[in-house]
């Protein structure tokens, strides 16, 4: 008998925004176990079933191991000094034809802070003039009010769940997100704690969501009609007057005065025909965030749609109205570790010039709704050489068969990514880092967003498999080979290690990294403070109430309450526990039971259609169509139909075997570019006008 001797390593998650502390048992190289921490700091021993997914994201047969080069319909191994020499060349060469060169980013990079400490180094070797990513397809609203309100686009006030006595989520899902925007592992039992000190959890969306089932009153709401409701909430709540709580008073600006003559231009029968919700609801959710140690919290349902801006500038102002802003037990700004938002610029609002005309620019991104027309646009302003920092835009992107197409055009497309994706499929190089637990990791940008200050540093798991490179080093080596190919003086690089130690010890706990890293379960530095006073970054110090571009988009909004309804059904997105975006469809232990790439309508929509369960459905919109099976049920309003984010793995040449076995379809084949939120830009991805039919009606029909 073979007697197994494991060991067991401390490390954190780096597959979310939850941060959760894990156990990874060892024998050898081969993952035995990984289990929830019980002695971490933040996530106190809860993990997600994406967790036991890093063990298949280290030992995927199909993750590339070595650069590969596109030869025809084929891939060709290199070596690393051949690829960077290779792509040097050829980034300078176009360089010298006067070529544009961008970069995309995807969501995995947010979770990587050796990497994002290093990608600038490439784009500036590169020379690329326009960044795009991942977060002006879900988070942009938020950076453009925090920028506006409190003069940093990344000082975000959270719900200080452990405290309050009422939390109400309007188009968030923190039991399949474990938080967004909002770090709060084990999100249930915090939820639990909370009603067994007599608080309550109300959920408003148009899909009765895995949160909804947690919560003590599910609100259904249309499809990016929250607006509404919000300027209902907030009118209700100043309706005995808008003085401010002693404390916070002082801290706001004149424009303050402008809020309640807004909200009162509304009539509330108006605004509640508008998006469904009765009044006596709005006045009852109004009365009850009155009370202390409330907090209204908004993420993807209200940022992904037209006025995402506005919808998340009126959360922030019902909670500054309630009082409960930066108070204890309401939304309170977090005082990490590494005081990110103290060392780094504040970002900014501006424009950017486009294919498509004038765009915002929020953190000096161009909104990917213009990435296919500035990848396609007829003049010397084209992109002809991009580089895919963990990203896959074709199926993230609206348009998605477009976008496809679009990619086909580039001189020189370079990605890195660990398999052979729906997007990386069309680059001429592809740069595969190593696997995950080769990487040590840093809680950089999600410290910020935690419901505790805190911060943990996690060392390699495992030793690095000869010949791998981490995505830190794929960047900055590849930026040297590029210097060194335009005869230019290599700088020097900060390394990650010695770029977050700096950082940590400019931070207010002053911190070393050695002195983190012998926290193995990471550093806590206790509840949240009130600490807006110190906190606020505008120009005057003080919060900035009522900016008059949103104060003009409420007035545009207040032109579409009188819009005559469409007959349409209305298509939302919806997330998964066991899925993130696109990148983990390749796990076979995530993948497994019931198909979750399922289009849920409402039992009366169905009969009319002539839809079971099951049944193969034709979905179409302006810009595609697609077939998908049937889920009938009562968990989504009449009038709406929903699909999962992240799947449409069934085009040709992807190299991950299990996502092309579980293809499902693309959301985003079916959302229109055109649409977007004007103050942010942010790509309008819920609301999508749908019609649905028995797909072999529909091809008959045709």
């Amino acid at each position: 008998m073979t007697t197994i001797h494991t060991t067991i390593h401390r490390r954190t998650c780096h597959i979310c925004e939850a941060n959760c502390g894990v156990l990874v048992e060892l024998d050898g190289r081969k993952v035995v176990s990984i289990k929830g921490n019980p002695d971490h700091v933040l996530s106190r021993g809860h993990i997600c079933p994406k967790a036991t997914a890093i063990a298949d994201l280290q030992d995927d047969p199909d993750r590339l191991r070595r650069p590969v080069k596109r030869v025809g319909d084929t891939w060709q191994e290199l070596d690393w000094e051949t690829a960077f020499r290779e792509i040097a060349a050829r980034v300078v060469a176009l360089q010298n034809d006067g070529a544009r060169a961008a970069f995309y980013r995807g969501n995995p990079g947010a979770h990587d802070y050796a990497l994002s400490t290093q990608s600038g180094y490439l784009q500036r070797a590169v020379g690329a003039r326009g960044t795009f990513s991942a977060s002006t397809l879900d988070q942009i609203p938020h950076h453009y009010v925090q920028y506006e309100m409190y003069g940093h686009v990344s000082l975000a006030a959270v719900p200080d769940i452990d405290r309050s006595q009422l939390i109400v989520i309007v188009g968030g899902n923190p039991m399949a997100s474990n938080g967004s925007l909002w770090t709060v592992p084990d999100f249930r039992n915090r939820v639990k704690e909370m009603q067994a000190r007599g608080g309550r959890l109300v959920v408003v969306d148009p899909r009765r969501t895995e949160t909804a089932k947690e919560a003590d009153q599910w609100v259904p709401v249309r499809p990016a009609t929250d607006t509404a409701l919000l300027l209902g909430i907030l009118q209700c709540v100043l309706a005995e007057g808008d003085t401010l709580r002693p404390g916070l008073a002082e801290l706001v600006d004149a424009s303050w005065a402008r809020v309640k003559p807004l909200v009162d231009g509304f009539d509330l029968d108006r605004l509640s025909a508008h998006c469904g919700v009765p009044v006596d609801t709005i006045r009852a959710l109004a009365a009850e965030l009155s009370g202390e140690k409330t907090a209204i919290y908004g993420r993807m349902g209200v940022s992904v749609c037209e006025f995402g801006a506005l919808n998340q500038w009126l959360i922030q102002l019902i909670n500054l109205a309630t009082g409960n802003l930066d108070r204890e037990g309401g939304t309170m700004f977090p005082q990490p570790l590494l005081d990110l938002v103290g060392q780094v610029g504040r970002g900014g609002v501006k424009t950017v010039e486009t294919a498509r005309g004038t765009l915002p620019s929020v953190m000096g991104e161009i909104p990917t709704i213009a990435f296919a027309d500035e990848l396609t646009r007829q003049d010397d302003q084209r992109i002809r050489t991009l580089f895919v920092i963990a990203g896959n835009p074709v199926l993230s992107a609206p348009h998605g068969t477009r976008t496809e197409a679009a990619l086909a055009g580039l001189d020189l497309m370079v990605a890195m990514d660990m398999h052979v994706t729906e997007t990386s499929r069309h680059a001429h190089y592809i740069l595969p880092p190593c696997g995950p637990l080769e990487k040590d990791h840093f809680s950089f940008f999600f410290g910020p967003l935690a419901v505790r200050n805190f911060g943990a540093y996690s060392a390699p798991t495992l030793p690095m498999e000869e010949g791998a490179k981490a995505d830190w080093e794929i960047a900055s080596e590849l930026a040297a080979a590029i210097f060194e190919a335009r005869g230019k003086g290599v700088p020097n690089f900060e390394t990650p290690r010695e770029r977050l130690d700096a950082m940590l010890r400019a931070s207010p706990a002053g911190m070393t990294l050695a002195e983190v890293e012998q926290r193995h379960d990471g550093v806590d530095l206790g509840p949240l403070q009130p600490c807006l006073k110190d906190r606020l970054l505008t120009d005057n110090r003080l919060l900035h109430a009522a900016p008059d571009d949103l104060l003009e988009e409420a007035a545009r909004f207040a032109m579409t309450l009188d819009a005559t309804p469409s007959d349409a059904l209305s298509l939302i997105g919806r997330r998964h526990v066991r899925s993130n975006n696109s990148w983990l469809h390749n796990s076979q232990r995530l993948v497994k039971g019931p198909d979750r790439c399922t289009l849920m309508i409402h039992p009366d929509d169905a009969a009319a259609r002539g839809l079971a369960d099951g049944d193969l459905a034709r979905v179409a919109s302006r810009v595609g169509a697609v077939e998908v099976a049937v889920e009938v049920t009562q968990d989504v309003m009449p009038g709406v139909v929903s699909l999962p984010h992240g799947w449409g793995h069934n085009r040709a040449g992807v190299s991950w075997q299990t996502a092309a076995a579980h293809a499902g379809v693309s959301l985003n084949d079916l959302t229109d570019p055109e649409r977007y939120c004007r103050l942010s830009g942010n790509a309008v991805l819920n609301g999508t006008p749908v019609t649905v039919a028995r797909a072999e009606e529909a091809v008959a029909a045709e």
